[in-house]
């Protein structure tokens, strides 16, 4: 991801691939440190399937946070 900063406003969303085709399910838009706390806090397989959106890249969850 490239560099953003804690209040920049993200999309974090969760993609089903058990869906025909994904689904992808917006949990919310809303500054990147509000929605990495969300994020931590949703069971391990759901976190598995969440990735946040900038203006101008995505990365899965669990790769920015094991970086």
């Amino acid at each position: 991801m490239r560099t953003t900063f804690d209040q920049a406003t993200v999309r974090l969303y969760h993609l089903d691939s058990a869906s025909e085709g994904g689904a992808a399910t917006t949990l919310v838009y809303a500054p990147l440190a509000e929605a990495l706390r969300l994020a931590a806090e949703q069971p391990p397989e759901v976190q598995d399937g969440l990735f946040i959106a900038t203006d101008n890249d995505v990365v899965a969850y669990l790769d920015l946070i094991n970086g």
